[in-house]
């Protein structure tokens, strides 16, 4: 029999009598909390440029309504997760999401009406108590060879049974069920009690595109740490670049550190370049020392407060001399690239008109552009994305933008043997008659040939 973890009450003894009872976003004022969230420097620098903060509880149902909804408009009896970013935007718990992400031992049941269980790692189920969404809490998903070995068949077959008779009594015996990402033993087993398994991560995608008005208001408190660590970063690459023994480690170093500072959780990539290293893009940061008078580019591929992701590029110029006309004129170029393209963002737009309709790069820029015009962001870089013409593909993403999603607008400019790139994204978010830019970080002023 699998066991079912009871929700034990937690000891609220330490809550500061001064706040209240809960913090501003509504989560519990208690020094001891398990649930994750902003510290205590987010919070003030928040306030001090008063920021709403969203209420926690009314976002965890919007996102419960959106995964429910779609279930029943594609007549699904269930949407099986495995993904730690779905279980994210389901219950908005965590538990270990970078080693989750390569050994999946979570797993997040949403049935057809609405019962919730999550599978997790068998000692901590007391990681999700604070949403009482999640109704059960189990586990017994782990179905990766490290964990269960020769006999990963017979998990698998255990674990399915058990969503099997969830499903039956939760899903109206309907064997039609979305499943995000699945290790193999697991689509077998699932398969071999009667499912018809789906493709869950379009249900996913499409629900997580559409941000609510607390999601939004989450986000841009996100932004805000992310702009406050990209500054101190910027601080410390102008104050220390030159000095014989600074990496670009280093700086990439400080990005992490102030973006934990405020409560903020992980940064899906290394790339941040210096000088030559920053052509081609896509090389990530590492111990190279960084010289004066050269470009430092970086993408921030930041998960911040909240588990949102603020995914903004910039380019700077480090040094006391001018950059050189083709740096100027490659940066005039990008800015001017991504600026057009953002005046194209309008509810109703289709996104095929964003890519026929996109400012196009100079011949020279062509061979080294990025992988995409747009991409949606959330909890991380999302559906939908926009790609440039050469690389659209007719029927993949024939839909409109709907107010409430939210892209980065993208572009690298660089030339084919060149000695540097620039970078820049912005993040905007599509409003009832168009779009609000909720970055505010401005651009390299010597770069842009204003100094």
């Amino acid at each position: 029999m699998q066991q079912v973890f009871p929700s034990p009450f937690r000891d609220r003894r330490k809550i500061d009598p001064t706040r209240g009872e809960v913090l501003a976003d509504g989560s519990p004022n208690d020094n001891d909390r398990v649930e994750i969230g902003p510290t205590p420097l987010a919070l003030g620098e928040w306030a001090a440029v008063g920021l709403d903060l969203p209420n926690l509880d009314t976002m965890r149902r919007y996102r419960w309504q959106r995964l429910v909804a779609g279930i029943a408009e594609r007549g699904w009896g269930g949407l099986l997760l495995f993904d730690p970013l779905n279980i994210r935007y389901a219950t908005d718990s965590t538990n270990m999401q970078l080693w989750n992400a390569h050994n999946p031992f979570r797993a997040l049941l949403v049935c057809a009406d609405g019962h919730m269980v999550i599978w997790d790692y068998k000692v901590a189920p007391f990681l999700s108590e604070f949403n009482p969404l999640v109704r059960e809490r189990r586990s017994g998903a782990d179905l990766f060879y490290f964990d269960r070995g020769d006999k990963i068949g017979d998990a698998a077959d255990r674990f399915a049974r058990e969503v099997r008779d969830l499903i039956a009594e939760h899903g109206g015996h309907n064997m039609r069920l979305g499943v995000d990402k699945i290790m193999l033993h697991g689509l077998r087993s699932l398969e071999g009690v009667g499912f018809t398994v789906l493709p869950g991560e379009e249900l996913t995608e499409k629900a997580r595109a559409i941000k609510s008005v607390d999601e939004i208001k989450a986000m841009r408190c996100a932004v805000h740490a992310c702009e406050a660590a990209v500054q101190a970063m910027e601080d410390f690459a102008r104050a220390n670049a030159g000095d014989g023994q600074t990496t670009e480690d280093d700086i990439w170093a400080v990005l992490h550190a102030e973006n934990i500072r405020r409560g903020g959780e992980w940064i899906e990539t290394r790339l941040l370049a210096s000088g030559p290293r920053t052509n081609p893009w896509f090389q990530e940061c590492g111990p190279r020392v960084v010289q004066r008078n050269e470009i430092i580019s970086f993408d921030t591929d930041l998960i911040g407060s909240y588990g949102i992701c603020v995914d903004i590029s910039r380019s700077w110029w480090i040094g006391d001399q001018a950059p050189r006309p083709d740096m100027v004129e490659a940066m005039k170029h990008a800015h001017e690239h991504i600026m057009t393209n953002m005046e194209m963002l309008k509810p109703g737009v289709m996104i095929p008109d964003l890519t026929a309709n996109a400012h196009v790069l100079a011949d020279k820029y062509q061979a080294q552009k990025y992988s995409c015009l747009m991409h949606g962001v959330g909890l991380c870089d999302e559906w939908p994305l926009v790609a440039y013409p050469d690389e659209a593909v007719a029927g993949a993403y024939d839909y409109p933008l709907e107010p409430g999603m939210v892209l980065c607008v993208e572009a690298c400019v660089g030339e084919v043997g060149g000695d540097f790139s620039i970078k820049l994204e912005e993040q905007v978010l599509i409003t009832e008659d168009g779009y609000e830019n909720l970055i505010s970080y401005p651009f390299d002023p010597a770069l842009m040939g204003e100094t």
